[in-house]
């Protein structure tokens, strides 16, 4: 089997990157510029001849054409609202935002909410990680939606949905008492798709994306999850080269490489049962 082999601009690209007010968001890695992305293989030799592609971006709901989110993520976010019955009783109400919609959005709330509301709920330009293409805010359906904050109660089937998110890849981003890491006040509406396992390891470690990276760099013979015949092993890889060369297992069946946004490479190995 030959190697893998990794590139240091991939760091800014994947569905495990950190944006927030500390690591802007590069502009390869938003969803109108070409450049993308996760990479998912069958085998090395087939990643290692997969051309760049631009990030596709789809529809959750039908009702709601205007909100889109990252091909994969929608997918999940569908399937998670569908085993739940939740189309309907759950809603989008804001996805991929270009870079002039976040300047649009924080500009308007400056103007009507003043610079502290502002700070605490609406992101700078590229500081955004609804630029990524891999965040949602999701409402309680029959509600009049607020745009900045709708409403998304903790009971019934905004609560289910919360309890479920992990199995979909999607985490809580902003939780109440992880506000001094994130930076921004608690947003029970706000998801974020990081994928699968990591989304099920994130919540069972208590963390949040800015501790995860963190985490995984602590672990120098790499982080093993097991559930339900699924064997994953996930790798922390700084990004020390231009282009960096990793022997895979042989006993791999499927691979995912995320960047970070910082300096490394977060390299997830589904292995045989």
């Amino acid at each position: 089997m030959k190697p893998l082999v990794l590139n240091r601009e991939d760091c800014c690209r994947g569905p495990l990157i950190l944006v927030n007010r500390k690591y802007a968001l590069h502009r390869a890695a938003q969803p109108e510029a070409a450049g993308c992305l996760c990479m998912w293989a069958r085998s090395p030799e087939e990643a290692e001849t997969k051309p760049a592609e631009e990030m596709e971006l789809a529809v959750i709901d039908r009702s709601f054409p205007q909100i889109r989110l990252e091909s994969a993520a929608a997918m999940a976010l569908c399937r998670g609202l569908e085993s739940l019955s939740a189309f309907g009783r759950i809603v989008p109400v804001s996805g991929y935002r270009s870079r002039r919609e976040q300047e649009q959005i924080y500009r308007e709330s400056l103007e009507e909410n003043g610079p502290e509301f502002t700070g605490r709920y609406v992101a700078l330009p590229d500081r955004s990680e609804h630029q990524t293409g891999y965040a949602i805010d999701l409402g309680e359906g029959g509600k009049e939606l607020d745009f900045i904050r709708p409403s998304f109660p903790e009971e019934g089937i905004c609560g289910r949905f919360r309890q479920e998110a992990a199995r979909f890849g999607f985490i809580l981003r902003y939780p109440a008492e992880k506000e001094e890491l994130t930076g921004i006040a608690h947003e029970p509406w706000h998801f974020r798709y990081v994928g699968y396992p990591h989304s099920m390891i994130m919540e069972e470690q208590g963390l949040v994306l800015e501790e995860y990276t963190d985490f995984l760099r602590k672990q120098p013979k790499g982080v093993y999850w097991e559930r339900h015949n699924n064997r994953i092993e996930v790798r922390y890889i700084e990004a020390v080269e231009e282009t960096m060369r990793v022997e895979l297992p042989k006993d791999s069946e499927l691979y995912s490489v995320s960047g970070d946004n910082q300096n490394g490479l977060i390299l997830t190995i589904w292995r045989k049962s």
